[in-house]
């Protein structure tokens, strides 16, 4: 009997030669193969979390955008006015000193007129917050028989620097425009007519400081 030649196995495919790296000059080794996939994944995610990083402040800062254009912002028009000269004649009737409220040229206006009951230092007062036409502040404050105490805590106990006589009565001066920290006080003009102690601060120039002197004067010598 004869015997037949078995065949050989079938082929199973030609096996793929490892990969040449340029870098090596030769194939790489598993752990070379699998360290290089590792920082490639590493990579991605780096660049992938970079990516949305990116994304997330482009969106905040289009909701921050959107936010200041829908918020109304207020303006000078938008500043509440108030009727001074209406409110120191109603106001009159609760004192028995004269109240010291000057018409004004056009473009003064007031955001603030009130009597102010007596505090600590006992004296009773009329307040009017003005704003200038130069967009400055000017507070005109009317103590009725007040005292030192009064004065130096309505100037956050402030010095006299000089003094200026407008219409035959003096004014004293408190300039502390030199002060950062002075705010409403960078300048003030005091006197004092019988039992009115007049106070002006603010932020306002000499010209406007002293045209509404000479307007609180004319009153005071009624």
């Amino acid at each position: 009997m004869t015997n037949t030649p078995s065949s050989p196995p079938p082929s199973l495919g030609k096996q793929r030669a490892p990969r040449v790296v340029a870098e090596l000059g030769r194939p790489e080794t598993p752990g070379e193969t699998a360290a290089r996939k590792a920082a490639s994944s590493r990579a991605h995610r780096e660049n992938q979390t970079a990516f949305n990083l990116v994304i997330a402040i482009v969106v905040s800062v289009v909701i921050v955008v959107l936010l200041v254009l829908a918020v109304v912002r207020p303006n000078g028009s938008q500043l509440k006015s108030v009727d001074y000269l209406q409110v120191a004649s109603q106001a009159q009737q609760q004192v028995t000193t004269s109240l010291v409220a000057p018409k004004m040229p056009s473009g003064w206006t007031s955001n603030r007129a009130e009597i102010k009951p007596a505090g600590s230092d006992g004296v009773q007062s009329w307040y009017i917050g003005f704003l200038t036409p130069k967009t400055q502040f000017i507070g005109m404050t009317q103590g009725f028989k007040a005292n030192k105490t009064w004065v130096s805590n309505q100037l956050d106990e402030g010095n006299t620097t000089s003094s200026t006589r407008i219409d035959g009565v003096t004014w004293n001066i408190y300039d502390r425009r030199s002060d950062d920290g002075a705010g409403n006080l960078e300048y003030a003009m005091v006197t004092t007519v019988d039992d009115s102690t007049v106070v002006l601060a603010g932020t306002a120039d000499d010209a406007e400081f002293t045209l509404l002197a000479k307007r609180a004067t004319a009153q005071l010598e009624k």
